[in-house]
C-alpha cells in the first residue's frame, strides 16, 4: 500500500503541472487583459486616462486639440508600460509562468491586481461561506439518499419504486442554475412570495440576536441555495445506495442467512446495511469535494453568497489573474489530495480492497 501511496503522491505533480499550463495558455488568449481592464476602470471615473494623468486635461506637446491628443495618446502608452511592469506582464509568457510555478510551490501566490489583499488572504476569508456550503449540502444529500435508497432496493419493482425513479430522474435531469434562478424567482422576491432571503448567509444585526434565533437565521438564508444545490446530488447518491444494496441482497450469504431463519429486518440491518454502505460512505470525500467545486460557483452567483465561487466569478470577470491562477492552483491540489484520501477510505472500511494489487 505504501508504494501506491507514493505513486499517488508523485503522479500529484504532472498532473498539477497540466492544470496550471492549459489555464495559464487559456489566460494569454482571454480579451481585455488586467491592464486594459485598469484603463477602463480609470476611464469610468471621469475624463481618459491621459488627461488625468497629464495635469487634468492641460495642454500636452503642443498648443490646440492636435496637441493634446498626441501628448495625451503617448502618455497613455507610458501608463500602460508602468501598469504591465507592475503586474509582471512585461517578461515573455514562458518566464512568467516558471516565476508562478517557482512561487506556488512555494505556497507564494502573490497580491490581487486589483485588491491590497494577499490571494491566500481572500481565500481563507471567503472559504466559510463556501464550505458551508458543500458540507451542508453532502450531509443533507445522504441524509436523504440512504434512507431512499434503501427503500427502493426492498421495494424494487413496486410502485412505490417506479415513482420514486421517475422523481430522481426529473430532479437529475434539472440544470443546477436552471433550478436556482427558479428557486430565486419564486420565493426569493422575484414574481411570486418573498418568503427567504436574496442574498448572503446572515441578516442585519446577526451579532446581537439570541444563539437560537442566530442558528435559525442562518439556515433560513440556507435553505434555497441548499436545495438548489442537493437536487442532483441527492438523485446520484440515492440510485449508488440503491444498486449497492441490491448487489448485496442477492449475495449468497444473504440467501444463507434467511435460511438460518432471520428476519428481515435483522438480515437487511445486521448483514445487508455494513457491506452495502462501503461504497457509499467511502464516496464522502470525493462527494464533498465534487459539491464544493462545482456547485458553489453557479449557486454563489445566484443568491450573491461572498464566497469562493463567487470570488472566482469575479476575478475571471476582471481580470484579476493572480486570484484566478491562485485558486485553480489550490482547487486542483485539494481535488487531487481528496481523490487519493477517498482511495485510502476505501480500503479502510474493506480491507480486502487492493489498489496496490490492481495496478492502480
Amino acid at each position: 500500500m505504501g508504494a501506491y501511496i507514493l505513486r499517488r503522491i508523485l503522479l500529484i505533480i504532472p498532473t498539477l503541472f497540466g492544470i496550471m499550463l492549459l489555464n495559464f495558455v487559456i489566460i494569454q488568449f482571454l480579451p481585455g487583459g488586467p491592464v486594459q481592464q485598469a484603463l477602463a476602470t480609470l476611464q469610468d471615473v471621469g475624463g481618459t486616462t491621459a488627461e488625468r494623468f497629464s495635469g487634468g486635461g492641460e495642454t500636452v506637446g503642443g498648443g490646440g486639440e492636435e496637441g493634446l491628443y498626441r501628448g495625451a495618446q503617448g502618455l497613455e502608452e507610458k501608463f500602460k508600460r508602468q501598469l504591465e511592469r507592475d503586474y509582471g506582464l512585461d517578461r515573455p509568457a514562458y518566464e512568467r509562468f516558471g516565476i508562478m510555478i517557482w512561487n506556488y510551490i512555494r505556497f507564494d501566490f502573490g497580491e490581487s491586481f486589483f485588491r491590497s489583499i494577499s490571494v491566500i488572504d481572500l481565500i481563507l476569508e471567503k472559504m466559510p461561506v463556501s464550505i458551508s456550503l458543500g458540507l451542508w449540502t453532502t450531509l443533507l444529500a445522504y441524509l436523504i439518499s440512504i434512507p431512499l435508497g434503501i427503500a427502493k432496493a426492498v421495494r424494487e419493482g413496486t410502485r412505490f419504486d417506479t415513482m420514486t425513479s421517475a422523481v430522481i430522474i426529473a430532479a437529475y435531469a434539472i440544470p443546477t442554475f436552471v433550478f436556482a434562478v427558479l428557486l430565486r424567482t419564486l420565493f426569493a422576491g422575484g414574481s411570486f412570495v418573498q418568503w427567504f432571503p436574496l442574498r448572503g448567509l446572515t441578516s442585519v444585526g446577526f451579532e446581537e440576536m439570541s444563539w437560537l434565533a442566530q442558528i435559525g437565521d442562518y439556515f433560513w438564508h440556507l435553505a434555497l441555495p441548499l436545495l438548489a444545490m442537493g437536487i442532483s446530488g441527492f438523485a446520484v447518491l440515492t440510485l449508488l445506495t440503491k444498486n449497492s444494496f441490491l448487489d448485496q441482497i442477492n449475495s449468497q450469504y444473504v440467501m444463507t442467512a434467511r435460511s438460518k431463519g432471520l428476519s428481515e429486518g435483522r438480515v437487511l440491518y445486521g448483514h445487508v446495511f455494513r457491506n452495502a454502505m462501503l461504497i457509499v460512505i467511502a464516496g464522502f470525500p470525493g462527494a464533498f469535494i465534487s459539491v464544493f467545486f462545482t456547485g458553489s460557483i453557479v449557486i454563489e452567483v445566484v443568491f450573491s453568497l461572498d464566497g469562493l465561487g463567487y470570488l472566482g466569478f469575479e476575478a475571471v470577470k476582471g481580470r484579476d489573474y493572480p486570484i484566478v491562477l491562485g485558486t485553480t492552483f489550490i482547487f486542483g491540489l485539494l481535488g487531487l489530495v481528496v481523490k487519493l484520501i477517498s482511495d485510502l477510505t476505501y480500503v479502510w472500511i474493506d480491507p480486502r480492497i487492493d489498489f496496490e494489487r490492481r495496478g492502480n
